[in-house]
């Protein structure tokens, strides 16, 4: 029987957050989509970070390397070429369109940006659309931007007309009782029919080594890709823990060597400095505490576990991390603190008191990873999805009504002001 084809893409300019997302999704995809549809997968990763081949892959899968860009003071520009943007943007679009023709997919699901950088992506997609039934998707985590920065963001991609043209659905990846990005004014009211919350991607990652790289009890602390992380991690690397307990510093693979280097000169004598870990969520779940920024996918992972966490979010770039934290230790998930405040000192107050605790986290809904192979089938097979699944409903009101919110048992961990 002919696979399914599937096409993943993220830009990847900054950190390893939406690449990291894209390989949960095709994992919860290989493995639940054939038993909803009857028929095996196979797709395409395309990216932009060449970190991406250092993850495992599904089996049936394999990666679409861009020419990366990053970003700078006044936008995207070119992360290795010496080429000027307005000749980087059409290489990468040419790439674009020449994966979706040749391999020619039957579901496209676009991470966070709808035509991409500088809008490479949306002829490739528009092509697709007029060469075969394929279906699109639109990936959004739970918080985009600052209101104003999220509906600027909007207009430079067209606006609702062409997200409506482009896509046939908007999966938005967060439970909208902790945050809505429709009621915040993140995500166009005119787009709401399209919306299907997901829950979290955060039940279900894949675990990959089951062993620790600690030989006894620790801390964690985890700054995602790393390559705006030092100001946490050398706090960390200088707070004192009790003594028999070690400290896990994971300064991420993108964080620059100097930096990484400097952190092992600081560290205390039980804090073991490394770039990254084979197993985060088996790290975190076996830690008495993690301190971490508030990148979405180190959320997910933090939020399948009942472990205490403090989140100390990026202050620079985008609000996202913020909104983040604040929305998440409202519901009583976890706590927060500012960088500008944070002291090596707070930091070990915190680690020596959390130790020993748990925190409640069930009454979030954290399954988006099955959630979203059902809304795939959905979509790829409305009739046979229709009689295996109820109907996605379209607003938080309905989400919660449909037994992810309201019927939530009442619990979970009180917010605590570090």
């Amino acid at each position: 029987m002919e696979p399914m084809r599937i096409v993943l893409y993220s830009h990847d300019s900054v950190g390893l957050g939406h690449v990291r997302r894209n390989l949960a999704l095709a994992h919860a995809l290989n493995n639940q989509l054939p038993g909803l549809i009857g028929r095996p997968v196979t797709g395409i990763l395309i990216t932009g970070t060449d970190l991406a081949p250092a993850f495992r892959l599904p089996e049936g899968w394999d990666w679409v390397l861009l020419p990366g860009v990053a970003k700078g003071s006044t936008g995207y520009l070119p992360r290795n070429l010496a080429l000027p943007m307005h000749e980087l943007v059409p290489l990468r679009a040419r790439l674009l369109q020449a994966t979706l023709a040749g391999f020619a997919p039957h579901l496209v699901v676009v991470d966070r940006h709808a035509t991409g950088v500088h809008g490479e992506l949306e002829t490739a997609l528009r092509r697709a659309r007029t060469a075969g039934p394929v279906r699109v998707v639109l990936g959004l985590r739970e918080v985009l931007d600052s209101p104003a920065a999220a509906l600027s963001e909007w207009a430079k991609v067209g606006g609702p007309r062409v997200v409506k043209a482009l896509f046939d659905a908007i999966w938005v990846y967060g439970d909208p009782a902790v945050h809505d990005p429709v009621a915040s004014g993140e995500i166009p009211f005119a787009l709401r029919k399209l919306i299907h919350y997901t829950g979290y991607l955060a039940d279900g990652r894949p675990s990959v080594s089951g062993t620790s790289c600690m030989p006894g009890p620790y801390c964690m602390t985890t700054v995602g890709g790393g390559s705006d992380g030092y100001a946490l991690a050398s706090i960390a690397v200088a707070a004192p823990v009790p003594d028999g307990l070690g400290h896990l510093v994971v300064a991420g693979p993108q964080m620059p060597t100097e930096q990484l280097d400097d952190l092992r000169q600081q560290a205390r004598p039980n804090v073991k400095v490394v770039s990254a870990v084979d197993d985060t969520v088996f790290h975190i779940r076996h830690a008495g505490a993690v301190v971490a920024m508030g990148g979405y996918n180190t959320v997910c992972e933090i939020m399948s576990t009942a472990v205490p966490a403090l989140i100390v979010p990026r202050t620079q770039s985008r609000g996202e991390q913020r909104i983040r934290a604040a929305s998440l230790a409202a519901a009583g998930y976890l706590e927060q603190h500012d960088i500008g405040t944070l002291t090596p000192e707070i930091l070990a107050g915190w680690l020596a008191a959390r130790l020993g605790t748990t925190v409640d986290r069930r009454r979030a809904v954290l399954d988006g990873l099955i959630r979203v192979p059902q809304l795939a089938a959905e979509l790829l097979q409305p009739q046979a999805a229709s009689d295996q699944i109820s109907p996605e409903q379209v607003s938080a009101d309905q989400f919660r009504a449909n037994g992810h919110g309201a019927a939530r048992a009442k619990g979970g961990a009180s917010r605590v002001a570090v």
